[in-house]
């Protein structure tokens, strides 16, 4: 799939791999509006890509109805925006997990319940739903992280089966860790960390591809697919915080 000259919206492109992906599509001849809260930096990368800034908090639905109306006609959208901060049940803290679900999950079902009937209705689109190798099971110190990616990876179920035979191209993204502003907070030796750039640079591979579903890095991945198939008692005993 080509994607130079065409137009995509990316949210959550002020920092991480929204922004990484910004670039990326830019040197690849694509037309781009990025959104997200902080307009400062949208507009330092807007220098760097000639994008569209549109300022956009998807924890408010009036700034979404506002955003998608200023967007106009899109080719195709990639829902980017996230937020994480690690946490137990033990020490649950109420507002971040509330934050959380709503800009990893809650956000995207706004944003996507306008623009997927916008693609029906042109019938053509790309949807491409950024989700989380977390989200395949329950994890420690991953509470409302791995829950609100859980729900991102099933909304995008939900919507390839709903528009499986629509021209319209359904994707959902999952990487492992990335080095971000986010991932500094934990304290732990994450496997496989790769930078914004090169986790950019498999999530536009993918776009150019056919495929539903693309998880990342392979052999990462492969231990978070496999636990699927465990049994509830073995997989809570080898993965539970001791």
């Amino acid at each position: 799939m080509k994607l130079n000259g065409k137009k995509y919206w990316i949210i959550g492109a002020s920092e991480g791999l929204g922004r990484e992906l910004a670039i990326q599509l830019s040197n690849l001849g694509v037309e781009l509006v990025v959104s997200a809260r902080n307009k400062v930096r949208l507009d330092e990368l807007s220098l760097r890509t000639k994008a569209e800034v549109i300022s956009l908090d998807v924890l408010d639905i009036n700034s979404v109805r506002k955003a998608f109306k200023a967007v106009g006609k899109i080719d195709g959208i990639v829902y980017a925006a996230g937020d994480y901060t690690p946490l137990n049940s033990t020490s649950w803290n109420i507002d971040e997990v509330d934050k959380m679900i709503a800009i990893n999950f809650t956000g995207a079902a706004r944003v996507l319940g306008l623009v997927v009937p916008k693609f029906i209705a042109q019938n053509y689109g790309h949807v491409v739903m950024i989700g989380s190798l977390s989200g395949f099971r329950g994890l420690p110190n991953a509470i409302g992280y791995g829950a609100s990616k859980a729900g991102m990876m099933h909304l995008a179920e939900n919507i390839k089966a709903d528009l499986y035979k629509a021209n319209i191209k359904v994707q959902l993204i999952n990487p492992g860790f990335i080095k971000t502003r986010l991932t500094e907070k934990n304290n732990f030796k994450m496997p496989f960390i790769m930078t914004a750039e090169d986790a950019a640079k498999h999530v536009i591979r993918a776009m150019q591809r056919n495929r539903f579903q693309t998880n990342f890095p392979v052999m990462f991945s492969l231990i978070f697919r496999m636990s699927n198939f465990l049994p509830a008692f073995l997989y809570f005993w080898l993965f539970s915080k001791k």
